[in-house]
């Protein structure tokens, strides 16, 4: 902990109502930061309650350009900048092999976990470009090689290029570019779950499936923990990681990815 690492710092965190959104939360407003919260679920106005500071709220869909245009405005309107964007809305929401899925779901699966960082980069650029300064993290993971979940895995991908490219391309506009390819990690049962179907017992042998390829593919055969994913984004997000960018760092117990 570091209590003064994001004094009166603007930091954006995008699916702040749950997981390793409110995880980033909580530790940044430790730390001295300046929040906007962002989610498309209400329970987000708790994660700010539990901050003990008065963080700006923004309810939005971040799949849609107009849920991330809104969120920037919203974030200049109240704050007058934004220095820093924690990009984490994603998460499988079916978990089979590749054949099994519908056309409908392979869309839904990328417009969940890959739009929201495209949009929401795209929306904070112009006030960050115009300040010559900000830093982007993305949360990507490891899933970009794994089982039972190829359209997440070409999602998070995606975010992998995004985070190259978009740092070659605006490191001379003093924006830094970085993502956290997180591993499998401990937390609560999903308030909002992603699908809200009962497993079949089919699909619950799937997700068990990964479960066991994602602890047989770290050196350290565990799931991590919030803490450790929130660490490494944060350390992205700080001064601390000055003379970095364009990297994905993965944070899965060695597995790379």
């Amino acid at each position: 902990m570091h209590p003064d690492r994001f004094r009166d710092k603007v930091m954006i965190v995008t699916g702040a109502a749950q997981g390793i959104g409110r995880g980033v939360a909580l530790a940044a407003a430790a730390e001295g930061a300046r929040l906007v919260l962002a989610d498309r679920s209400p329970l987000v106005h708790e994660v700010a309650r539990e901050t003990g500071t008065q963080p700006l709220v923004v309810e939005a869909d971040l799949e849609t350009w107009a849920g991330a245009a809104t969120l920037a405005a919203r974030a200049l309107e109240a704050c007058g900048r934004i220095d820093i964007l924690v990009n984490n809305v994603g998460g499988t929401i079916w978990a089979k092999p590749y054949q099994e899925y519908d056309p409908d779901q392979i869309e839904a699966e990328i417009r969940r976990s890959l739009f929201p960082t495209l949009w929401c980069c795209r929306a904070v650029l112009p006030a960050m470009m115009a300040a010559q300064a900000g830093a982007i993290v993305n949360v990507s993971s490891v899933a970009t090689r794994g089982i039972y979940r190829i359209p997440y895995s070409a999602a998070k991908g995606g975010i992998n290029a995004l985070t190259a490219s978009l740092a070659m391309e605006h490191a001379q506009d003093g924006i830094r570019v970085n993502a956290v390819a997180t591993g499998g990690t401990e937390a609560p049962p999903r308030k909002v779950p992603r699908n809200p179907k009962a497993l079949s017992e089919q699909e619950q042998t799937w997700y068990q499936g990964i479960v066991d390829q994602t602890i047989a593919t770290s050196l350290m055969h565990r799931y991590g923990t919030i803490d450790e994913q929130v660490a490494a984004i944060l350390f992205l997000a700080s001064g601390e990681a000055s003379y970095i960018t364009g990297t994905v760092l993965p944070v899965g117990g060695g597995d790379q990815g």
